[in-house]
């Protein structure tokens, strides 16, 4: 193998830009021709292709978002344009992709192969963290403290006026930013989509705190809840509410994926973007890099999108412990 290329696609998340470095100067280090492709998919199709130099990453590392772009592509899904994506590569003659993303990236990199027989590895790079096969996806560290900053902030205004918040993160499909920032924010009650919390169970939590004397409460909601968005929950907990509470609600919306990654999400991102080049020279194809434990790891594409990721018991529980 002696050319290889690296995209982003779907969501970006803090993080991608200190992979991309790390797959370029990985690839270099290792002989290799490294070329980078502009808006992901959208990007293969139109040959929107390029070499990287070492140079070409400099400064980059502190960087949130992604120098190479992202983009859905509803072309890439049909047969046409998956084969113009490949003579595009076939004609630079690129012999291998590392594909920085979350499950959409995967399964269009998954079907290409399949198609072509181009060898793919995947890095997983979204805030979701709802990947198997990792313990954390790049992204998500910086995420969650990014909330994090903003719920602190909304904390002192609930407090100086007795209030209620109901904060909404990302996770359509995910709890996890909702779990970690709960814990990390001191919240009363998160509610995610993973387990099932009723109108009545918030309730009976606000009503318990003021029992305590508590005079303010925060409720962390994951967009994706089985009850609603922040909103269409606190409009119905305040028609059921017995006692009035002044209640308010925060949207914390696509902050959660700017800013400057962490040092974590930083460390994270170059050790799976070298080990994507150190993957695919080894002829590995169709897997996924991640890290379970502190040690590298690689699972099936298929595995990483298909199997379930459960939010930890113990996370959960804790919530409600230190909720007492």
């Amino acid at each position: 193998m002696k050319k290889i290329a690296v995209f982003t696609s779907g969501g970006d998340a803090p993080g991608m830009n200190a992979c991309v470095r790390a797959v370029v100067r990985g690839a270099l280090y290792k002989g290799l021709d490294v070329y980078g492709i502009r808006h992901g998919f959208n990007g293969l199709i139109e040959g929107d292709i390029f070499p990287m130099a070492s140079y070409a990453v400099s400064n980059i590392l502190q960087r949130g978002g992604t120098i190479l772009k992202s983009a859905r592509s509803d072309e890439f899904k049909t047969k046409a344009g998956r084969k113009k994506a490949f003579e595009h590569l076939n004609q630079r003659n690129i012999e291998g992709i590392i594909a920085i993303g979350g499950d959409g990236t995967f399964k269009g990199a998954q079907i290409f192969h399949a198609e072509f027989g181009m060898p793919v590895i995947g890095i997983p790079g979204t805030i979701d963290n709802d990947l198997y096969g990792t313990d954390y996806t790049i992204g998500f560290d910086t995420a969650v403290n990014t909330a994090l900053h903003a719920i602190d902030n909304i904390r002192d205004t609930a407090n100086s006026h007795d209030r209620v918040f109901f904060i909404e993160v990302m996770g359509r499909l995910s709890g996890y930013i909702a779990l970690h920032c709960g814990i990390g924010g001191g919240a009363e009650l998160v509610m995610v989509p993973e387990t099932e919390t009723t109108i009545k169970d918030v309730i009976n939590t606000l009503e318990k705190g003021r029992d305590k004397s508590k005079t303010s409460a925060i409720i962390i909601v994951a967009e994706g809840d089985e009850q609603g968005n922040a909103h269409e929950i606190a409009t119905k907990v305040k028609q059921q509410l017995t006692k009035k509470l002044d209640i308010r609600v925060s949207t914390l919306g696509h902050m959660q994926r700017g800013g400057s990654p962490t040092s974590r999400d930083r460390i994270l991102a170059s050790r799976l973007g070298l080990a994507g080049v150190e993957a695919l020279l080894e002829g590995k194809s169709c897997h996924m890099a991640g890290v379970i434990d502190n040690k590298l790891v690689f699972n099936t594409l298929d595995d990483a999108i298909n199997k379930e990721k459960p939010l930890r018991e113990d996370l959960l529980n804790l919530v409600e412990v230190l909720n007492t």
